[in-house]
């Protein structure tokens, strides 16, 4: 726990000397795709005087000035399964985003999907020593919380207050400052499997880079494409990626649950693959411009060459109706969406007041997704886009975006941790979390 708390708060630290100098990379790892883009903090006044915008949302912090994609390489599930592959293709990504940037970027902050997240619900309480409640209270609330057993090489990514109640006035953010007799506190925990996070530390190492933050695509994801009365009132944010599906839940403004499926936009590009017998790169070509979810009586008629270089003239030559496509398509995505079922099912979603589904990422843009969805996940679904952000090239302005935007909001303003508090060391939890992480240790 004390190796784990320490090199958070080092990273906190080290994010807010980046902002000081002005520039910081933010790195999207996935499995389709590696997003960078370089962020400058230069205040809202300069960026008004500028383009004549005023403050948005609380993003006028920063602009972007670089942006670059490419193709990812060694990377299954959300997970670097290929290290030099990996390593070569966030190289791309840097290098490309500085040069348009024109600036060199020496601190990252990342976020990827996949690792297995489980959530865990938290609580602790205590007798405050004076009446007013200060950050050392605070403090000594969040390490009263008694920490499950992880289990063997598992992690903690986010540890968020999430609710404190001071003697019986529930429902408050911040309790700093106000009067009254014992406080308590309700915490969301994610764990990961430490693993993946050490692989990808090593990767970001191995490519010149320093780590200043480390996220969850679910939970950044979210926070760009949920809008604010969604956090307020509680929604769900469905990120269908390449090789993963994040889900979280969020309410009062705080992710209460965070899960991920291990199914993606690939599988349906896998299937197009092996059903139509074609590379991979030309079933994903046919997917993006020829793919739907819902057949009509036209699609019948409409004919899409599949094309091919294997030198049999009849082979490359071929032709299927879009019926044909639809149908291979269409039982691999209700498979993805029945699991999310299952999952929010489990977490208890049906009994949240407000029950909105937001679908965004990359696997969200096929066309009729928004009704099948509806059909299988609850009445009240709406497809996603990520909030617009100064300096966002437009090609960057898609849902499949929605993670690199969310990483940008949350490296400009993160939500508290336990690790942005000062526990005091006789407090720390005997059992905690002592067993996890040594993957900043020997990173650091």
């Amino acid at each position: 726990m004390t190796d784990l708390y320490t090199s958070q708060r080092a990273m906190r630290n080290m994010r807010k000397a980046a902002m000081q100098r002005g520039v910081i990379a933010i790195l999207d790892v996935g499995t389709s795709k590696i997003a960078c883009l370089v962020l400058r903090f230069d205040g809202p006044d300069r960026l008004r005087e500028q383009d004549g915008v005023g403050p948005m949302a609380g993003q006028s912090q920063f602009r972007v000035i670089g942006a670059a994609t490419t193709r990812s390489r060694g990377v299954r599930f959300g997970e670097i399964a290929v290290m030099n592959e990996t390593e070569r293709a966030i190289r791309t990504a840097v290098q490309a985003a500085q040069k348009m940037a024109n600036v060199r970027v020496d601190h990252v902050i990342a976020c990827f999907s996949g690792a297995e997240p489980r959530s865990y619900g938290l609580a602790g309480e205590l007798d405050l020593q004076d009446s007013v409640v200060t950050e050392q209270d605070v403090s000594r609330v969040l390490a009263s919380c008694d920490v499950p057993d992880l289990g063997a090489g598992r992690e903690v990514l986010h540890a968020q207050p999430v609710n404190f109640a001071l003697d019986h006035r529930s429902g408050l953010g911040d309790p700093r400052g106000q009067i009254g007799h014992r406080l308590a506190v309700d915490m969301h925990l994610l764990s990961v499997d430490g693993d993946v996070v050490q692989n990808l530390l090593y990767c970001i190492k191995r490519c010149d880079l320093e780590l200043a933050g480390i996220a969850s695509s679910a939970y950044v994801s979210a926070i760009s494409s949920l809008v604010e009365d969604e956090q307020e009132l509680g929604a769900a944010c469905i990120d269908m990626g390449g090789g993963a599906t994040g889900i979280s839940i969020f309410m009062k403004k705080h992710m209460i649950y965070a899960d991920s499926v291990r199914m993606g936009g690939d599988h349906v590009t896998s299937d197009i693959s092996k059903g139509l017998q074609i590379p991979m790169a030309t079933a994903e070509k046919i997917k993006t411009r020829h793919g739907g979810l819902y057949a009509t009586g036209m699609d019948d008629r409409e004919m899409i060459d599949i094309g091919g270089d294997s030198g049999d003239w009849e082979k490359d030559r071929r032709q299927i109706s879009r019926t044909e496509l639809i149908g291979i398509m269409r039982p691999r995505v209700e498979e993805i969406l029945e699991e999310v079922r299952a999952t929010l099912d489990a977490a208890g979603f049906d009994t949240l007041p407000s029950q909105q589904i937001v679908l965004t990422g990359g696997g969200s843009q096929i066309p009729g997704l928004d009704g099948i969805a509806t059909r299988v996940l609850g009445q009240r679904v709406r497809l996603g886009r990520p909030l617009r952000v100064q300096g966002l090239p437009q090609a960057a302005t898609g849902a499949a975006f929605a993670s690199a935007v969310g990483l940008c909001l949350f490296a400009a303003h993160p939500q508290d941790e336990w690790w942005d508090f000062e526990i005091p060391a006789e407090r720390y939890p005997a059992r905690s979390l002592r067993r996890a992480v040594k993957w900043f240790k020997d990173n650091w």
